[in-house]
């Protein structure tokens, strides 16, 4: 004979019908799927700020390393280009970090807020199990006096029981349906949530490229030789770097 040890104290009587437990399962599960992405779409928002500023902060080392470099000490012209290329990376740095405060205040800090949410729903969740359990627990110690021969003494201990059972179920009951009501209520207003601060996210990102075209812009318009496509810069690039190889002190043994 096998030994099933999760069969003890169980009641014979469905206290909770099937249908009712299916349907918080199903809510529970939803909330706790929106939990895990709500959790990772603000981890990966904050990678995404922290990869944009770190991008910016770079293009703002190489060009202060380009002013800095012996190649722009005795050409004005080529200092000129330099120091016009650092300035608009100090101002695409600048836009940068506007925008990444924006997102942080508008997105981040709210994703962050709705998570703090879920440890209370979880709470409550696991109250609703443990009243549950107490409450099988007292019910199939109600059906055992109630399957006894009705003397006065079980009869005293079955009025105990059902004594004791009664403000359990009702506490239950109150927890599942106040549970059962409100989870799809909390699971519906996401989107009126998250709505805002997507917006926000398209907003900061508009503003920032379009900045980023007019700074581009204008360092196009300041350093770029009219006339000459790519094909032809990479031509005569070619054509400098072989008088370079050309010269004695660069060249293969």
């Amino acid at each position: 004979m096998s030994w099933i040890p999760f069969k003890i104290g169980q009641p014979k009587k469905q206290i909770v019908p099937k249908t009712v437990e299916r349907d918080f399962e199903r809510e529970y599960g939803k909330l706790q799927q929106l939990e895990d992405q709500t959790k990772k779409l603000q981890k990966d928002m904050k990678k995404s700020t922290d990869a944009d500023l770190a991008m910016s902060k770079s293009a703002v080392k190489i060009s202060s390393d380009l002013l800095s470099n012996p190649l722009c000490e005795q050409d004005p012209v080529f200092l000129e280009m330099v120091t016009a290329f650092d300035t608009a990376m100090k101002r695409m740095d600048s836009f940068n970090q506007e925008k990444v405060n924006q997102i942080q205040k508008t997105v981040i800090e709210p994703l962050k807020k709705f998570s703090s949410v879920f440890p209370s729903l979880n709470v409550a969740v696991k109250r609703r199990e443990q009243t549950l359990q107490d409450y099988k627990r007292l019910q199939s110690k109600v059906e055992k006096y109630e399957e006894k021969e009705k003397t006065g003494p079980v009869l005293a201990k079955l009025h105990q029981a059902r004594e004791e059972l009664r403000p359990v179920k009702e506490d239950f009951e109150a927890k599942n349906k106040q549970l059962l009501e409100e989870m799809p209520k909390f699971y519906s207003s996401r989107i009126d949530y998250f709505k805002p601060s997507f917006e926000s996210l398209v907003r900061a990102q508009v503003v920032y490229y379009t900045e980023m075209h007019k700074i581009f812009g204008d360092l196009t318009a300041q350093i770029d030789e009219p006339g000459l496509s790519d094909e032809q810069r990479e031509r005569e690039n070619e054509a400098k770097l072989s008088e370079l190889r050309a010269l004695s002190i660069v060249a293969d043994d």
